[in-house]
């Protein structure tokens, strides 16, 4: 990272609390404390920003390490000033240092922190976790953020740092949080209830980064400090090139994700990152978005299925399905799955009212017997089906602490003979 000689004063960082479907705007960005994981202190303090009347966060004890195999180097009180955190750029891998190098010298740019980024899918929801270095990253957050010592201690000790209201949708009991769908995925314990930058939607430290199969430097966030972002848009994509993401903060965290940027989500590790590879697509209206055809053309068919018929999906999909459907068919249980409440495998767009992909959105899900099987019910699809598709390797959103008893996605890549 490197700060351009003669910065002005410190820029105000106006950043929203996190996008994306687990956004519930009744909640604040901070709130109750998560609870202890098995084997912690029941006392330790409570992981959301507090303090005094003024503001000032409350004066704590060190953190404990709560994961000294993914503990990193605590990063002590914040040292230096805050920057604003203005564009955020993305690889499919690590940044060239002759690259950065450049980027750092371009004009109007101010401060830059690499970090590594990488999209996880949970419960149908496809979020972005940073792996950071803590005390650079805590710069580019907002001023009760960056001094709220604990957070950082506590991402540093191998914990996550998370906003509440996603927390509240995906953490068990004991606010642990697995990253992904399959079973070697790894689980940690929610240390901080913290607002992130804008698009990020978790934080961990760079030490978890082999276990989560992400990178820790194919990201770049970028400041601008006085100048304005978007007077340095067109020539650092030039610099950049087209397979790179550059995504205008100031315009994410007023509208949501930025328009006139081309996204990448790069899933990480297990069955997801094997089959959906570098996705890349741009932002539509009405919540629709258009994958890279290149990406498309590669791996979304459309083929016959037993009982549901026609059907498009991702091509890796289709030998599992065949395969869970003929083996509803042969038990007798065909009757049980309505080819006309069917709603669909692939469709390119958010979640509604969202600005975050499902797994939808790369053909690897599908949604059954729709009108019984609404979110929060527990479904009146029959379980011997979904017995027979968990075999088949696809995980039941019945099983979700908010249930969606309609929905199957790819868990676990099985060889069908």
């Amino acid at each position: 990272m490197r700060a351009r000689r003669g910065a002005g004063l410190v820029a105000t960082a106006a950043l929203l609390a996190l996008l994306g479907a687990c956004s519930d705007p009744a909640d604040p960005a901070v709130g109750d404390p998560a609870p202890a994981a098995s084997g912690t202190d029941p006392t330790s303090p409570d992981p959301s920003p507090g303090g005094d009347s003024t503001g000032s966060p409350p004066a704590t004890p060190a953190a404990p390490v709560a994961d000294p195999a993914h503990a990193v180097d605590p990063p002590g009180e914040r040292d230096g000033r805050l920057w604003s955190a203005d564009i955020l750029v993305q690889w499919d891998r690590s940044i060239d240092d002759e690259l950065l190098q450049r980027i750092e010298d371009l004009a109007g740019v101010a401060h830059t922190e690499r970090i590594g980024l990488g999209q996880v899918s949970l419960e149908n929801r496809v979020l972005t976790v940073a792996a950071v270095d803590p005390r650079g990253y805590r710069h580019f957050t907002r001023a009760e953020v960056a001094d709220f010592q604990e957070a950082w201690d506590r991402v540093a000790g191998g914990e996550l740092a998370i906003d509440r209201t996603v927390a509240k949708r995906l953490a068990d009991e004991d606010g642990m949080i697995r990253l992904g769908t399959d079973d070697g995925a790894p689980t940690l314990h929610v240390g901080a209830y913290t607002p992130q930058v804008p698009t990020i939607d978790m934080v961990v430290n760079t030490a978890w980064a082999p276990d989560i199969e992400m990178a820790t430097d194919n990201g770049l966030l970028i400041s601008t400090d006085n100048a304005t972002p978007s007077s340095i848009r067109e020539p650092l994509e030039r610099m950049v090139g087209e397979d790179a993401s550059v995504q205008m903060l100031d315009v994410a965290s007023r509208i949501g994700l930025d328009p006139e940027a081309k996204l990448t989500a790069i899933p990480t590790g297990g069955t997801l990152g094997s089959v959906v590879g570098t996705y890349r697509y741009r932002v539509l209206g009405g919540g629709r978005i258009a994958p890279d055809p290149a990406w498309v053309a590669a791996n979304i068919r459309t083929e016959a299925v037993p009982i549901l018929g026609s059907v498009t999906c991702h091509k890796d999909l289709f030998p599992q399905l065949r395969a869970a459907l003929l083996e509803v068919q042969q038990r007798g249980l065909a009757d049980e799955i309505d080819p006309d409440e069917y709603a669909g495998c692939y469709y390119p767009r958010f979640i509604a009212d969202t600005t975050t992909l499902s797994n939808h959105s790369f053909g690897l899900a599908l949604d059954l017997n729709v009108p019984g099987n609404q979110r929060g019910t527990v479904g009146d699809i029959d379980r011997d089906v979904v017995a027979i598709f968990k075999t088949w390797g696809f995980a039941w959103g019945g099983d979700w602490r908010w249930t969606d008893p309609m929905h199957f996605e790819l868990a676990e890549v099985k060889a069908v003979g």
